[in-house]
């Protein structure tokens, strides 16, 4: 069986790798697509570390909502020839001078950062026998603690929702 570290390492590379392509390509539907790569390993990276509310989300807001939007959006609005290529760049050097340095100072911020020492980070690989998903736990806070700030919330999202269907659907009479 492969261990979750080795899985997580390339599911980490990969999303590395096609952000790196995402930046750098001047095809937009390939960055796009780069985009979804992206967002996809980044759900499986939250699947290695046991958060399966996040990797849901990540696929259902990320993936299934905002992507397959601007996919849409690209593919109704390419209808040049050379619409694939956006405004060129202009600052190559002082962009990617910039960009290893923030690199540079966060790979030194979490190698000095001792994150091994934090508490509950000892063990590579939980039990999965006795661990309830963060899901079960999220679950049960919302129907206890948070349940009034949760309702709360649903109320403005509906009335935000009739909002912008009236809005939308403008008037009749005049």
């Amino acid at each position: 069986m492969i261990p979750v570290s080795v899985i997580f390492y390339v599911f980490a590379a990969l999303a590395a790798v096609s952000g790196f392509f995402m930046v750098l390509t001047r095809n937009v539907l390939y960055a796009a697509f780069s985009l979804l790569i992206c967002l996809l390993s980044l759900a499986a990276i939250y699947v290695c570390l046991f958060a399966d509310l996040a990797a849901i989300a990540q696929l259902m807001i990320y993936v299934g909502g905002i992507l397959i939007l601007i996919l849409f959006g690209l593919m109704l609005s390419l209808r040049k020839s050379d619409a694939s290529e956006t405004s060129p760049s202009r600052n190559k050097i002082k962009s990617s001078l910039l960009a290893g340095s923030v690199l540079a100072g966060m790979l030194f911020l979490i190698f000095n950062s001792k994150l091994t020492a934090l508490p509950g980070l000892e063990k590579t690989q939980p039990v999965l026998v006795t661990q309830k998903t963060s899901i079960y736990s999220i679950g049960i806070e919302f129907m206890t603690t948070f349940a009034l700030p949760f309702e709360v919330a649903s109320l403005i999202l509906l009335a935000a929702l009739v909002g912008a269907a009236y809005i939308s659907a403008g008037s009749k009479t005049k």
